[in-house]
């Protein structure tokens, strides 16, 4: 089953996320206590454990936040999203994917540097909150179906 595999958060911009029991998400805002939290698209950034473990062969010691990313999902395929999909986290937290990939700061991020590659650019999500709730590790995780307007 598809689920949360961590949430991270920081106070600045630029700064790795330090990663957190459970996170608040605010419909139209994003996470609190969160940089880059506001009234703009990128409110939520989501990346896949699985691309996280591919880095992670050639740095191990890698953390949750490294990429500054808030939410680490396991079991959905991240990449097939389209700008437009919604991913519903537990019973009430709705997302809406808003940008695919983002360029590293300075156009070279200390994990390109070390490893020569970055997977923030093609395969990082940018989403804003519909709905927001409460998130945890290890909440379910869903491409939402339902019909919204």
């Amino acid at each position: 089953m598809a689920h949360v595999e961590a949430v991270c958060t920081s106070e600045k911009k630029g700064q790795v996320k330090r990663e957190r029991t459970h996170v608040l998400l605010k419909t139209d805002w994003g996470m609190e206590n969160d940089a880059h939290a506001g009234d703009w698209h990128r409110q939520i950034s989501l990346l896949a454990g699985e691309s996280i473990d591919n880095v992670k062969e050639i740095l191990p010691s890698l953390k949750h936040g490294a990429f500054a990313e808030n939410i680490i999902t396991r079991g959905l395929d991240l990449t097939s999203l389209k700008i437009g999909d919604r991913l519903r986290i537990g019973d009430e937290v709705i997302l809406e994917i808003t940008q695919i990939g983002k360029e590293c700061h300075n156009k070279s991020c200390v994990i390109k540097k070390a490893t020569g590659d970055c997977i923030m650019p093609r395969e990082g999500l940018f989403a804003k909150v519909i709905r927001g709730g409460e998130v945890r590790t290890g909440d379910p995780l869903a491409i939402d179906s339902s019909p919204h307007p």
